[in-house]
């Protein structure tokens, strides 16, 4: 099969998701187009113009399949290379821009909504990575729908209802490893990236209760930064002292797997996670997963892992952590969740599958 991949706004989990679809069904024909993840308004908005442009030779190729993200900017592609709108298209939502939290900044820009709406309706198909990807997206649509003044269309959220589907990300079969567990202080790693939505304040909060209740920790706070770093991690560093780990971006894919194998718990404080790779990376490595029982959490580990959100979470984060701790000190085995069945050689059956029917059905047939 040929298939033309648009990535509209390359930031890593995206690339993550693509070179692991070119790496794991070779046996296809790929075209992968990609834009750089900065200027994020213009490049929502943007992508199509760029690439109806300087690329026009390339899409206008004979392709049995387009798959674009959600970042792209798909009718008004169709439009600017009407050849395009002929060929069957599935669009992967990596996360939505309803379910994501606001900075402060947007001033209420309902554009990258729109557009993901656009697309979504432009497309075939619709995949998303978890339920709860789907679920707010529908919600969204919903709602923003209603904000319409008039000439209200109807039936928009359950058609897209109807040709979505959820399918996750799947893991390299690489990124499962023997534990490594250290002796000592017990191991938590915090991989995100440093920005708002990765839920800093919480992870200060977080560890000034592990301080206070006395825990002997270490945290490896790693991740990729940018210009602006929030306030909170000077205020954790310094708070940690000693307890410090590993702090800052690490260049080598080696040292940070090795990271991850020596880690007892794999922390999330994030305001939005719509998967969770960081987290699943951890957990693939043998480390035991604490994070909100909210987001796509739930639906991808035990109950036991996730600690309470809104009032209190603070505290239940504390308590779930030294809870695991405890059970450490006493010998008891701490097992990760089990979470083989998100590994490239479990789901490639899975993404051939959705690949064939798209490219099979009926063109609008949904």
């Amino acid at each position: 099969m040929k298939i033309l991949l648009l990535s509209a706004y390359d930031a890593a989990s995206h690339a993550y998701w693509h070179k692991g679809l070119v790496e794991n069904l070779s046996h296809h024909q790929w075209t992968v187009l990609t834009l750089p993840p900065r200027y994020f308004s213009w490049r929502i908005r943007g992508n199509s113009l760029s690439w109806a442009f300087n690329d026009r030779a390339v899409l206008e190729q004979e392709y049995d399949l387009i798959i674009a993200t959600s970042m792209t900017d798909l009718s008004a592609l169709r439009g600017f290379v009407p050849h395009l709108a002929s060929i069957p298209t599935l669009v992967y939502f990596h996360e939505n821009q309803f379910a994501y939290p606001e900075s402060g900044r947007e001033y209420g820009n309902v554009e990258p909504k729109i557009l993901n709406l656009y697309t979504a309706l432009a497309a075939d198909h619709v995949c998303f990575n978890t339920h709860y990807n789907r679920n707010t997206f529908l919600a969204g649509c919903r709602e923003l729908l209603k904000k319409l003044p008039d000439h209200v269309p109807t039936g928009v959220a359950e058609q897209l209802e109807q040709r979505s589907s959820v399918l996750q990300v799947p893991l390299p079969q690489r990124a499962y490893q023997s534990h490594d567990p250290q002796t000592g202080a017990i191991r938590i790693i915090w991989n995100h990236r440093w920005e708002f939505d990765k839920g800093p304040e919480l992870l200060l909060h977080a560890v000034q209760g592990l301080c206070d209740a006395g825990l002997d920790f270490r945290l490896d706070v790693v991740g990729q930064t940018f210009r602006k770093v929030p306030e909170s991690f000077r205020e954790i560093k310094q708070l940690l002292g000693a307890r410090a780990g590993h702090w800052g971006f690490v260049e080598s894919v080696e040292e940070y797997r090795k990271l991850l194998q020596q880690a007892d718990i794999v922390l999330s404080t994030a305001l939005h996670d719509f998967q969770g790779i960081a987290v699943l990376e951890g957990v693939a490595a043998g480390a035991v997963p604490v994070v909100p029982k909210r987001l796509a959490y739930p639906e991808l580990f035990p109950d036991s892992c996730c600690y309470n959100s809104g009032e209190g979470e603070t505290d239940s984060l504390v308590q779930t952590v030294c809870r695991y701790a405890e059970a450490r000190r006493e010998g008891c085995a701490i097992s990760a969740p089990d979470i083989s069945a998100l590994s490239w050689s479990a789901m490639a059956e899975q993404y051939e599958g959705l690949f064939n029917r798209v490219a099979d059905m009926d063109h609008r047939g949904g």
